[in-house]
């Protein structure tokens, strides 16, 4: 089931694909059976008659799994079928909807800590009963202390591995027993001892050290202590009556001492990158070549903090980085004379340096702005190879001295692009907008065409998987494009499984101009299932979001749900920058009616055409000569 939309779910099942039966749409591929400006009218806004089960009872619930974790805070949802549509479903003795398909979808308190189980009762008028007891798994609870024990070392803080420079914070924390009283005691000598100890209700002590108490309006004390003033290690002491337990306090290391690192392993491939966060665990906002060369400045357990420039350190695996000699110098980058490079389908702007920077890259319209962060420009020429119609200028500046940004200055809005390393300078390629047809707006397109799962995904209350169901629509789809010129790459043709990180990469290796993943939405626990549950469409680059709208659009007046908006998103499948990608999320398959709709070939013909009129719509907006 999913835990949070369907792009980042996990799979309580995971069916065969069935045989999707011949919708009737197709013609010979590539071969237009109907002009693509034939208007096609939208169907109207209701969701499909649900059929009548009347099988032999059967009760089923399909979330959550028995024993599963269940990560709410009162309440939550069930879901799952009878078999039979005359059949009513208790939860607890609380009645449950029935739909006339014997599916069924509840929202319910949470059962006692001491039950942890839901009891599930299916019962037809003639008095045949069935009964599943559910036991789930609760958010455990803060355990308390133990008795005799004055505190808790589990919950010490900070833990081992941490490395940050003097003046940051530290927090020095504990749980204690009720009655106790804790202070953190630095050793003799400890750097900045004097302007610590000033502090409020800071005690020196002569044998110890400093000792600096410990507060807390419950069970867990501490403070905070810049980062110098545990060089040295320091002892948390607790005291209850004549009992003292004495607790170590492990070294906090300089992070301006780390060194440098190499992120990742240096690599011609295109698509290989490192992440690169605000924080530890945090979402992803650089994207590093592998191999270049940064000063670490923190460390903090699994995560490597770097410095990218003098203003802006960011977070990346510390098992992707390796540490080199001391002694050895941090790069110095200096961009050199650029110049700008024409193809078919694409302008390159070289940007001439000795080591791989980190760059990022903002679109503005008809602008792109690259940011080579730890590196100065000095640019005094710039050359243009030939006159181009897409690039109309390069300008450049220094933000800071280890700062350069290159605004490119386009013909039009941009379309796609690239930052590449190619072992002697750092590449923009910006990508040329494709020639569009007025009357025929996907004639002689690359749409790729992505069926979100396996692996993973959510499934509906009668077991309706929602892998199945994206890729009898991307067939749908696929076959409206080639009805319409277009040439589809389908990044899934079987119900094997496809990483996540691999359907990007097929479509752009592919020289798709467009990308769409298709997928069914689900809820995560405690989220009440009846309050949002309609057609929704995520974007992540700024190019990208007006073809979300696009489609948004029609799936509103195709499928006939509630608008659930469009999602600036941090997703894999829509990160990537060479072509407008988008991910959809059409209908909710854990909604007893959506999930029987999702069963129809009208409703799944619907989504299809849904995705097909927003790319042709969009495609129709852009519509101008391209640049040669």
């Amino acid at each position: 089931m999913l835990r949070r939309h369907s792009s980042r779910g996990f799979a309580r099942l995971r069916l065969p694909l069935l045989a999707i039966p011949s919708l009737g749409l197709v013609a010979a591929c590539g071969t237009p059976t109907r002009p693509a400006t034939t208007p096609v009218p939208d169907a109207p806004p209701a969701l499909p008659p649900i059929p009548r089960a009347e099988g032999p009872l059967r009760l089923r619930v399909q979330y959550p799994q028995p024993n599963a974790p269940v990560s709410a805070r009162d309440s939550t949802f069930l879901l799952g079928s009878t078999g039979h549509g005359d059949a009513r479903v208790t939860i607890d003795g609380v009645p449950v909807r029935t739909l006339p398909n014997g599916a069924w979808l509840a929202w319910v308190a949470l059962p006692s800590r001491a039950a942890s189980r839901f009891e599930v009762v299916a019962q037809l008028p003639g008095g045949e009963t069935q009964r599943i007891v559910l036991p789930i798994r609760l958010p455990a609870l803060r355990a308390p202390i133990a008795v005799g024990l004055l505190a808790d070392s589990a919950t010490l803080l900070p833990r081992s591995g941490l490395a940050l420079r003097d003046d940051e914070p530290v927090r020095v924390a504990v749980r204690v027993a009720a009655g106790s009283r804790a202070a953190v005691v630095l050793p003799s000598m400890t750097p900045m001892t004097g302007q610590v100890a000033a502090g409020a209700n800071a005690v020196a002590a002569a044998s110890d050290g400093t000792v600096l108490p410990l507060l807390g309006d419950d069970e867990t004390v501490g403070r905070e202590l810049p980062a110098r003033a545990l060089r040295r290690g320091a002892t948390v002491r607790v005291v209850r009556g004549n009992d003292t337990l004495r607790l170590a306090v492990p070294a906090v290391a300089d992070g301006d001492s780390l060194g440098i690192w190499r992120i990742g392993v240096a690599r011609a491939d295109t698509d290989a990158v490192v992440i690169a966060r605000p924080v530890p665990g945090g979402t992803y906002k650089w994207f590093l070549h592998p191999g270049t060369v940064l000063r670490a400045t923190g460390r903090q357990g699994d995560a490597l903090r770097v410095r990218l420039d003098r203003q802006l350190d960011v977070w990346v695996d510390a098992a992707q980085a390796t540490r080199l000699p001391d002694g050895t110098a941090e790069p110095r980058r200096i961009i050199g004379n650029a110049r700008v490079v024409t193809a078919d389908e694409w302008v390159d702007v070289v940007l001439p340096m000795a080591a791989r920077a980190p760059w990022r890259v903002e679109a503005e319209g008809d602008r792109l702005r690259l940011t080579v962060h730890g590196a100065t420009a000095d640019s005094d020429i710039i050359w243009f190879q030939r006159d181009d119609p897409l690039v109309r200028d390069v300008a450049w500046t220094n933000d800071a001295s280890d700062r350069a940004v290159f605004t490119v200055t386009l013909s039009e809005p941009a379309f796609g692009w690239l930052v590449l390393w190619r072992g002697d300078a750092l590449v923009l390629r910006v990508r040329r907008a494709p020639r569009v047809d007025p009357a025929s707006p996907l004639r002689g397109l690359r749409i790729a065409v992505d069926p979100g799962h396996p692996p993973q995904g959510s499934t509906g209350p009668t077991g309706l998987y929602e892998g199945e169901v994206t890729l009898a629509v991307g067939e749908i789809v696929r076959d409206l494009l080639r009805d319409r010129g277009a040439d589809p790459i389908m990044t899934r043709t079987t119900a094997d499984p496809v990483g996540l990180a691999e359907r990007p990469v097929i479509a752009r290796r592919a020289g798709a101009h467009a990308f769409v993943s298709i997928h069914l939405n689900a809820l995560p626990d405690g989220a009440n299932p009846f309050a949002a549950r309609g057609s929704g469409t995520y974007f992540f680059n700024a190019p990208s979001a007006s073809l979300a709208r696009a489609i948004q659009g029609r799936l509103l007046a195709r499928l006939g749900l509630p608008d659930n908006g469009t999602w600036y998103d941090n997703l894999a499948v829509v990160r990537p920058t060479w072509m407008p990608s988008v991910l959809v999320e059409g209908a909710y398959v854990i909604v007893p009616e959506q999930e029987a709709a999702l069963r129809t070939p009208a409703f799944r013909r619907a989504y299809a055409l849904a995705i097909v009129e927003g790319l042709e719509r969009w495609f129709a907006s852009r519509a101008r000569s391209a640049t040669p």
